[in-house]
């Protein structure tokens, strides 16, 4: 079994009458990236508080290498932990002062400070910026600073809430595309706030979802993005078709849902008569502009109600029979989709994913 760096147990964060916070059971292994997602309010940067020893829970254990973290340790054991917040932080002075503060604060010497940034600043890309007043930098270059700062301690383990929140679109997206490959090559500990379902899906190897104070699900990133344990779970990761249907039968591992006057077949086995929700991402359906009946029990007819283009995608929503669907095309693909279209909305049998209907 994997050890464990920190371990949560039966963790409550109380403020006055509202549970912020109510975790069971939650567990950081080393070298892992594990992104914690969720909408506004749900607890995630209460847990990444409590989880970096920067907040002390109502109720229950924090614990980090097997070592309790509430009983006076806090202080000592935080130092083995580094935090990035959305906003950079940064102080008067230079890039490289700024990333070395917390080098100097420790009392490392000037030459080991000078061996341990340097690789750091030109990872990140800002060693040409090290001279550079830190209020100088644009918001990407910034964080990068922040970045290095947080990396040159090397942590056993680094917090990181919503780093790239506060960024433009093209900044967000370098910085993305440079700290992938720095999770994948150094293999760091690290637990990551963020609001963007691609952020969470591209850096992290598992992900948490929160709600409410309380973790609905964790797991594999394929798995939780892709086989959502719940309704809940499928809207906050993305899942925007969750129709409710009627187990009508089960003949091998295939599955025969009854969704409005359509059906489904969806691999798995339910028991007949059984409510449930056929969840399908937009991107899993193909859609073509073939009409009249539909060729196979996965292909439904449908009116375009609304049609909207994005850079990549066109994101159209079907009347099928009086569901609604919501499906990305590429544009490439060029059908010039519009409302009114008759077109034919089609998934594999093993797309969708099956959650007990809970209502």
């Amino acid at each position: 079994m994997a050890e464990t760096l920190v371990a949560l147990r039966d963790t409550l964060v109380r403020y006055g009458n509202v549970v912020a916070l109510d975790i069971a059971v939650l567990d950081l292994c080393p070298r892992e990236m594990l992104a914690i997602i969720g909408p506004n309010g749900s607890g995630k940067s209460t847990l990444l508080r409590v989880m970096g020893m920067l907040q002390r829970p109502t109720s229950g254990s924090v614990r980090f290498r097997g070592e309790d973290a509430l009983n006076g340790n806090s202080l000592r054991l935080r130092r083995r932990i580094a935090t990035v917040f959305q906003e950079p932080l940064l102080l008067n002075g230079t890039v490289q002062a700024n990333a070395a503060l917390g080098l100097q604060l420790r009392g490392v010497s000037k030459a080991e400070i000078a061996r341990r940034l340097e690789p750091w600043l030109e990872r990140l890309g800002i060693a040409h910026l090290r001279a550079r007043s830190a209020r100088s930098l644009s918001g990407g270059e910034a964080q990068r600073a922040s970045l290095a700062r947080a990396l040159v301690l090397e942590p056993e383990i680094l917090l990181l809430d919503e780093p790239f929140a506060a960024l433009d679109p093209a900044s967000r997206e370098a910085l993305l595309r440079d700290f992938q490959p720095i999770v994948r090559d150094s293999g760091i500990t690290a637990v990551f706030v963020t609001h963007d379902r691609n952020e969470a899906f591209t850096l992290a190897g598992r992900v948490a979802v929160l709600h409410h104070g309380r973790l609905l699900q964790i797991g594999a990133r394929e798995e939780v993005f892709r086989r959502p344990a719940s309704a809940a779970v499928a809207e906050i990761v993305g899942v925007e078709n969750r129709l409710p249907g009627v187990v009508e039968d089960c003949e091998k591992d295939l599955t025969t849902i009854r969704v409005g006057r359509n059906k489904l077949k969806v691999q798995g086995k339910f028991q007949p008569g059984a409510k449930v929700v056929v969840c399908l991402r937009p991107e899993e359906i193909a859609v073509s502009r073939e009409n009249g009946r539909a060729s196979d029990s996965n292909a439904l007819v449908g009116t375009i109600t609304g049609a909207s283009s994005g850079v990549l995608h066109q994101r159209i929503t079907l009347d099928c029979g009086g569901i609604e669907i919501v499906a990305l095309v590429e544009r490439k693909v060029g059908l010039g989709l519009a409302e009114g279209d008759i077109v034919t909305a089609a998934c594999s049998f093993n797309a969708a994913h099956l959650i007990v209907d809970q209502g």
